[in-house]
């Protein structure tokens, strides 16, 4: 597909999406979910960075305001109203993310008396760590779009709050924190104990991005990410980050091209993770194709989370062009170049991907129709990567 037939498609899922989920379309409910809203309000960003149409920067902004004004406050259903972060509504509104912000799913946290039930589990409510860091992420493209520090402010507010919601000191440690799977809503527990295997990584990575956007702009005045930082990289230290799971193969993807980004400017010093990432993810792209998940009919398939695969490979290219322009920034090329060229044997995987779920039959699966918000979005982002892959 060519790139103006792609950014085509992507302008007409995203306007539908707009209007789906109450964004434009006043008449209808809002429908926010703070994974799907994230990848949208950096497609919204790439669109009017093609086009140079302000409608798609209104829809950047609305949705950032949107998702502050639902996912920033309590639930209908929940016995507490305003502010998750315990704050008055003045307060509350200029510092929307000080406590966090809900996943958006469709059932009620579990209540702290309530057995556990993992099936449940998956369609409660409650703050995910992985979702947080790609609101900040978005936040801060939206402050680095506009030139307003008080998103890159409202991105270090939410890494703040994060880190001390989710990252803690087991008992008889030897001083090296860890991070729980799940909150609930006002960060008070852990609804899932266990660590996300790349939650580190991408704390790490988004933290040192937003730590490098607030230099020189933002006063430090609480809002330095030092120890946090700190704390993460001793998470990361001696970790595999391997896996053969399609969406954390492609977020793996996308953090490398994020990590090369930070070392081109001087604000990442330790070249080697790059190799690591970039070794990981040709070992798990081996591993994940020679499954062969993609030959099984769409009703079989999560579209999503291929998506998340075919956003990681468009990096590839991307990484290696910004290393082939900056070669100073890059003294090891050689354990990267390996693995990166591993990765190009699988380019086209990318644009297979796009075109099964493109078709419209393929669209008309029980499948897609189940996680259609995410689909679609993910799907426009693959289309027009360049909002989201770029800090």
């Amino acid at each position: 597909m060519t790139e103006e037939k792609s950014l085509a498609a992507a302008r007409e899922i995203m306007r539908g999406f707009a209007r789906a989920t109450g964004l434009t379309e006043e008449s209808l409910p809002p429908r926010r979910y703070l994974w799907t809203d994230a990848f949208a309000v950096c497609t919204f960003l790439e669109l009017h960075r093609q086009d140079s149409d302000r409608m798609w920067l209104d829809l950047a902004l609305r949705l950032v305001e949107r998702v502050h004004a639902v996912l920033g406050r309590h639930r209908s259903d929940n016995r507490r109203s305003g502010w998750i972060s315990g704050l008055d509504e003045q307060e509350g509104a200029l510092h929307p993310t000080a406590g966090g912000l809900r996943i958006g799913k469709g059932m009620n946290e579990r209540a702290p008396a309530e057995p556990f039930d993992e099936h449940k589990e998956w369609d409660r409510d409650g703050q995910y760590y992985h979702y947080l860091t790609k609101w900040m992420h978005a936040l801060a493209r939206v402050g680095s779009v506009t030139g307003e520090d008080r998103y890159t402010r409202w991105a270090i507010e939410l890494a703040k709050a994060a880190h001390r919601g989710f990252a803690y000191l087991p008992a008889h440690s030897s001083g090296r924190k860890r991070m729980y799977w799940k909150m609930s809503i006002d960060l008070s527990r852990p609804l899932v104990p266990s660590m996300g295997h790349h939650d580190p990584l991408d704390g790490l990575l988004t933290f040192c991005a937003l730590q490098a956007a607030r230099r020189g702009t933002i006063p430090a005045a609480g809002l330095d990410l030092g120890a946090e930082i700190a704390d993460l990289r001793a998470m990361c230290a001696g970790s595999d980050w391997t896996t053969d799971d399609p969406l954390g193969l492609g977020g793996l993807l996308c953090d490398a091209f994020r990590l090369g980004q930070l070392i081109r400017d001087g604000s990442f010093p330790e070249e080697a993770l790059l190799g690591d990432l970039l070794a990981a993810s040709a070992a798990g792209m081996d591993a994940l194709c020679a499954q062969s998940p993609f030959t099984l009919p769409a009703r079989y398939r999560l579209a999503f989370r291929e998506f998340g695969l075919s956003i990681g490979l468009k990096a590839v290219d991307r990484l290696q062009g910004l290393m082939a322009a900056h070669p100073a920034q890059f003294s090891d090329r050689r354990r990267p170049a390996a693995a990166m060229a591993d990765l190009r044997e699988h380019r086209q995987l990318g644009g297979a991907i796009e075109a099964f779920w493109l078709a419209p039959g393929n669209r008309e699966s029980s499948s897609w129709q189940a996680h259609r918000d995410i689909n679609e979005v993910m799907l426009a982002t693959s289309l027009a990567p360049d909002g989201f892959l770029s800090l």
